[in-house]
């Protein structure tokens, strides 16, 4: 059964293919993903890799936790499941953080 890892310390420069491919020396890697920011599109430092044992998954956390990659340190552990999360406030709904508040009644210097 497939182990999924999370890899954090990822080198900006690091592509989905050269994660698999270094993650591929410690046994049979099915998919490799790192996350993109939705804005910039630029990697957030941080993925997953799907390896597809539970042994093969050791071995990458044994050979690859504390070492480096493409300059930067990683962190390798298992992935734990995505808890539950509130939903966001749209700001928009007349939440905090929207709006530009009232508007005064001073013009031109004049006190009322």
């Amino acid at each position: 059964m497939a182990k999924k890892l999370y890899i954090g310390g990822i080198s900006y420069g690091t592509t989905e293919d050269g994660l698999k491919a270094a993650f591929s020396q410690a046994g049979a890697v099915e998919s490799a993903t790192i996350i993109l920011d939705k804005m910039t599109g630029r990697s957030r430092g941080f993925g997953f890799v799907e390896m597809a044992t539970d042994e093969d998954a050791e071995a990458a956390i044994q050979m690859w936790n504390g070492k480096e990659l493409d300059g930067r340190t990683l962190t390798v552990n298992e992935a734990r499941p995505m808890e539950a999360r509130a939903p966001r406030r749209s700001f928009d709904r007349g939440g905090n953080g929207g709006g530009g508040g009232g508007r005064s009644e001073r013009r031109g210097g004049a006190t009322w």
